[in-house]
């Protein structure tokens, strides 16, 4: 599938996308995983920085791993390997685990959509449940790949914002950071008069 932009729209917004954009394309010719460059070792480099990888090896074990996942009828698929390394760079991963959970993530993605496709097109119930259960699955692993890479990335800190804050007469305000537990709101010691609230 080729699409091409009309004139005047732009297939991708390139002041926020400029480093998926300048990061070379992998093809599959004979066998073998090709990365797109005039300049072999600079294209090497910039879809290792792209994908996250720390080095050559790490770049090409993940590109290996990427191209198995994107196999159709058990050979790799080069459309499902483009959009599989262009996923990878959209999620922009900054270290080497963040490139390994998005490689998973994306390869999880296109197992559901898989799943989706085979669903569509069965009108047997004992397949549709077992697809059914398949997707469900690999939708529950997404999501859980989702907060692993959001908590990874946040450095396991979980914000909670308060848009407002009602007090009414006679009540009392406790302003500081707060340590919320299962039954017990408290202020950190020094701040204020830090009573205990139960909840």
């Amino acid at each position: 599938m080729t699409t091409l932009p009309t004139h005047g729209e732009t297939a991708i917004a390139t002041s926020d996308r400029a480093p998926i954009i300048a990061s070379p394309k992998v093809k599959l010719r004979r066998r073998r995983i090709v990365i797109e460059h005039p300049d072999p070792r600079a294209g090497e480099s910039l879809l290792a920085e792209a994908l996250g990888a720390v080095d050559r090896d790490a770049l090409h074990g993940l590109l290996s791993q990427l191209t198995k996942a994107s196999a159709v009828a058990r050979r790799p698929d080069q459309g499902n390997l483009a959009f599989m390394v262009s996923t990878l760079k959209s999620i922009a991963p900054k270290d080497s685990l963040e490139s390994m959970l998005a490689a998973q993530m994306v390869s999880i993605h296109v197992a559901a959509m898989r799943c989706a496709c085979r669903l569509a097109c069965t009108d047997d119930v004992q397949q549709q449940e077992s697809l059914t259960r398949a997707m469900t699955r690999l939708s529950r692993t997404f999501a859980a790949q989702m907060e692993a890479l959001n908590r990874h990335r946040s450095n396991g800190a979980c914000a909670i914002t308060v848009q407002n804050l009602s007090v009414q007469d006679g009540g009392r305000a406790v302003v500081g950071h707060f340590t919320q537990h299962a039954s017990l709101v408290a202020a950190q010691p020094g701040l204020t008069d830090a009573e205990a609230i139960t909840a």
